[in-house]
Protein backbone atom coordinates (compact mmCIF):
# COMPACT_ATOMS: atom_id res chain seq x y z
CA UNK A 1 0.00 0.00 0.00
CA UNK A 2 1.65 3.57 -0.95
CA UNK A 3 1.83 6.43 1.50
CA UNK A 4 -0.49 7.91 -1.06
CA UNK A 5 -3.26 5.86 -0.34
CA UNK A 6 -2.53 5.50 3.32
CA UNK A 7 -2.64 9.55 3.84
CA UNK A 8 -5.92 9.51 1.92
CA UNK A 9 -7.28 6.59 4.03
CA UNK A 10 -6.12 8.20 6.82
CA UNK A 11 -7.90 11.96 6.42
CA UNK A 12 -11.25 9.68 5.51
CA UNK A 13 -11.24 7.90 8.06
CA UNK A 14 -10.55 11.04 10.49
CA UNK A 15 -13.24 13.19 8.60
CA UNK A 16 -16.25 10.52 8.53
CA UNK A 17 -15.49 8.98 12.18
CA UNK A 18 -15.27 13.01 13.54
CA UNK A 19 -18.36 14.06 11.92
CA UNK A 20 -20.43 11.40 13.41
CA UNK A 21 -19.13 11.29 16.88
CA UNK A 22 -21.34 12.27 19.33
CA UNK A 23 -19.51 15.64 20.94
CA UNK A 24 -19.16 16.83 17.28
CA UNK A 25 -23.10 16.71 17.05
CA UNK A 26 -23.33 18.27 20.48
CA UNK A 27 -20.90 21.33 19.83
CA UNK A 28 -23.07 21.13 16.64
CA UNK A 29 -26.32 21.62 18.54
CA UNK A 30 -24.94 24.05 20.90
CA UNK A 31 -24.04 26.42 17.98
CA UNK A 32 -27.07 26.58 16.41
CA UNK A 33 -28.59 27.54 19.87
CA UNK A 34 -26.68 30.21 20.03
CA UNK A 35 -26.93 31.16 16.83
CA UNK A 36 -30.68 31.13 16.91
CA UNK A 37 -30.72 33.33 20.16
CA UNK A 38 -27.78 35.85 18.83
CA UNK A 39 -30.52 35.81 15.86
CA UNK A 40 -33.22 36.61 17.82
CA UNK A 41 -31.40 39.34 19.72
CA UNK A 42 -30.20 40.78 16.55
CA UNK A 43 -34.16 40.64 15.19
CA UNK A 44 -35.30 42.71 18.44
CA UNK A 45 -32.23 45.58 18.50
CA UNK A 46 -32.75 46.09 14.66
CA UNK A 47 -36.07 46.77 15.00
CA UNK A 48 -36.26 48.85 17.86
CA UNK A 49 -33.16 50.95 16.95
CA UNK A 50 -35.47 53.34 15.51
CA UNK A 51 -37.44 54.12 18.33
CA UNK A 52 -34.25 54.85 20.23
CA UNK A 53 -33.02 58.06 17.63
CA UNK A 54 -32.62 61.36 19.10
CA UNK A 55 -34.38 64.12 17.65
CA UNK A 56 -30.80 66.02 16.91
CA UNK A 57 -29.21 63.15 15.70
CA UNK A 58 -25.49 62.14 16.58
CA UNK A 59 -22.80 59.34 16.05
CA UNK A 60 -23.25 57.92 19.17
CA UNK A 61 -26.83 57.15 20.29
CA UNK A 62 -28.92 54.94 21.69
CA UNK A 63 -30.31 53.65 18.29
CA UNK A 64 -27.03 53.49 16.64
CA UNK A 65 -25.92 51.42 19.69
CA UNK A 66 -29.03 49.22 19.24
CA UNK A 67 -27.67 48.82 15.38
CA UNK A 68 -24.37 47.69 16.28
CA UNK A 69 -25.52 45.26 18.61
CA UNK A 70 -28.15 43.80 15.65
CA UNK A 71 -25.19 44.02 13.27
CA UNK A 72 -22.85 42.23 15.56
CA UNK A 73 -25.43 39.94 16.89
CA UNK A 74 -26.42 38.74 13.37
CA UNK A 75 -22.70 38.20 12.21
CA UNK A 76 -21.86 35.96 14.94
CA UNK A 77 -24.97 33.96 14.09
CA UNK A 78 -24.30 33.37 10.27
CA UNK A 79 -20.76 32.56 11.46
CA UNK A 80 -21.72 30.22 14.22
CA UNK A 81 -23.85 28.64 11.52
CA UNK A 82 -21.15 28.26 8.60
CA UNK A 83 -18.14 27.66 10.88
CA UNK A 84 -18.94 26.89 14.45
CA UNK A 85 -15.31 26.95 16.35
CA UNK A 86 -14.25 27.84 19.62
CA UNK A 87 -13.59 31.27 18.22
CA UNK A 88 -16.85 31.76 17.33
CA UNK A 89 -18.13 30.49 20.78
CA UNK A 90 -15.94 32.86 22.57
CA UNK A 91 -16.88 35.85 20.45
CA UNK A 92 -20.55 35.17 20.68
CA UNK A 93 -19.88 34.47 24.90
CA UNK A 94 -18.89 38.22 25.25
CA UNK A 95 -20.85 39.50 22.21
CA UNK A 96 -24.11 37.96 23.99
CA UNK A 97 -23.13 38.37 27.91
CA UNK A 98 -21.75 42.71 27.46
CA UNK A 99 -25.42 42.93 26.12
CA UNK A 100 -26.85 41.01 28.87
CA UNK A 101 -24.66 42.80 31.61
CA UNK A 102 -26.13 46.21 29.44
CA UNK A 103 -29.75 45.33 29.75
CA UNK A 104 -29.78 44.35 33.50
CA UNK A 105 -27.75 46.91 34.43
CA UNK A 106 -29.69 49.82 32.56
CA UNK A 107 -32.82 48.28 33.83
CA UNK A 108 -31.69 48.83 37.59
CA UNK A 109 -29.18 51.49 38.22
CA UNK A 110 -29.07 55.22 36.58
CA UNK A 111 -25.65 54.77 35.27
CA UNK A 112 -26.16 58.67 33.54
CA UNK A 113 -23.88 59.37 30.32
CA UNK A 114 -20.51 57.37 29.98
CA UNK A 115 -18.33 59.85 28.23
CA UNK A 116 -19.78 59.84 24.50
CA UNK A 117 -22.21 57.34 25.26
CA UNK A 118 -25.77 58.21 26.63
CA UNK A 119 -27.56 57.31 29.20
CA UNK A 120 -29.49 54.26 28.32
CA UNK A 121 -31.38 53.77 31.78
CA UNK A 122 -35.13 52.51 31.06
CA UNK A 123 -36.58 51.27 34.59
CA UNK A 124 -39.27 48.67 32.64
CA UNK A 125 -39.28 45.60 31.37
CA UNK A 126 -42.49 46.44 29.54
CA UNK A 127 -41.05 47.43 26.11
CA UNK A 128 -41.25 45.71 23.52
CA UNK A 129 -38.85 43.33 22.89
CA UNK A 130 -37.22 43.70 25.50
CA UNK A 131 -37.28 40.74 27.61
CA UNK A 132 -37.25 38.05 24.94
CA UNK A 133 -34.16 40.00 24.13
CA UNK A 134 -32.60 39.57 27.44
CA UNK A 135 -33.69 36.27 27.62
CA UNK A 136 -32.40 35.40 24.22
CA UNK A 137 -28.89 36.87 25.24
CA UNK A 138 -29.07 34.89 28.83
CA UNK A 139 -29.64 31.79 26.38
CA UNK A 140 -26.61 32.48 24.29
CA UNK A 141 -24.59 33.66 27.39
CA UNK A 142 -25.38 29.44 28.23
CA UNK A 143 -24.94 27.90 25.47
CA UNK A 144 -21.70 29.45 24.39
CA UNK A 145 -20.10 28.80 27.68
CA UNK A 146 -21.17 25.63 27.21
CA UNK A 147 -19.99 25.21 24.24
CA UNK A 148 -16.50 26.55 24.57
CA UNK A 149 -15.88 24.31 27.60
CA UNK A 150 -16.64 21.41 25.66
CA UNK A 151 -14.62 22.17 22.93
CA UNK A 152 -12.00 23.15 25.19
CA UNK A 153 -12.56 19.86 26.70
CA UNK A 154 -12.33 17.65 23.42
CA UNK A 155 -9.31 19.31 22.10
CA UNK A 156 -7.00 16.02 21.54
CA UNK A 157 -3.86 16.23 23.39
CA UNK A 158 -0.72 15.83 21.87
CA UNK A 159 -0.18 12.64 24.59
CA UNK A 160 -3.31 11.06 22.90
CA UNK A 161 -1.68 11.88 19.40
CA UNK A 162 1.62 10.05 20.12
CA UNK A 163 -0.04 6.65 21.43
CA UNK A 164 -2.20 6.54 18.45
CA UNK A 165 -5.93 6.78 17.67
CA UNK A 166 -8.95 4.08 16.31
CA UNK A 167 -7.79 5.55 12.91
CA UNK A 168 -4.78 4.07 13.28
CA UNK A 169 -6.04 0.74 14.21
CA UNK A 170 -8.48 1.20 11.70
CA UNK A 171 -5.35 1.66 9.15
CA UNK A 172 -3.39 -0.64 10.75
CA UNK A 173 -6.30 -3.00 10.30
CA UNK A 174 -6.42 -2.04 6.47
CA UNK A 175 -3.23 -2.20 5.46
CA UNK A 176 -3.17 -6.15 7.79
CA UNK A 177 -6.29 -6.77 5.36
CA UNK A 178 -4.56 -5.42 2.15
CA UNK A 179 -1.48 -7.86 2.10
CA UNK A 180 -3.39 -10.70 3.08
CA UNK A 181 -5.37 -9.87 -0.87
CA UNK A 182 -2.07 -9.19 -2.05
CA UNK A 183 -0.45 -12.56 -0.85
CA UNK A 184 -3.10 -14.44 -1.82
CA UNK A 185 -3.09 -13.24 -5.22
CA UNK A 186 0.48 -14.14 -5.62
CA UNK A 187 -0.26 -17.20 -4.58
CA UNK A 188 -2.83 -17.89 -7.25
CA UNK A 189 -0.90 -16.33 -9.83
CA UNK A 190 2.05 -18.38 -9.45
CA UNK A 191 1.75 -21.84 -11.46
CA UNK A 192 1.21 -24.69 -9.18
CA UNK A 193 4.22 -27.46 -9.21
CA UNK A 194 3.49 -30.89 -8.78
CA UNK A 195 4.63 -32.93 -5.50
CA UNK A 196 6.67 -35.56 -4.99
CA UNK A 197 7.49 -36.91 -7.89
Amino acid sequence: MTSTTLHYLRNHLERTSAVHSPPFIISRVLAVGVAVALAVDAYVHATSSGFYDPARGGLITEGNLFRAEALASGALAVLLVLRPSRWTLAAALLVAASALAAVVVYRYIDVGAIGPIPNLYEPTWQVPGKLPSAYAEGLAVLLSAIGVAQRRRGRPSRQNDARGSSTDAAIRHYSAMSAARTDNARELAEPSRPRGR
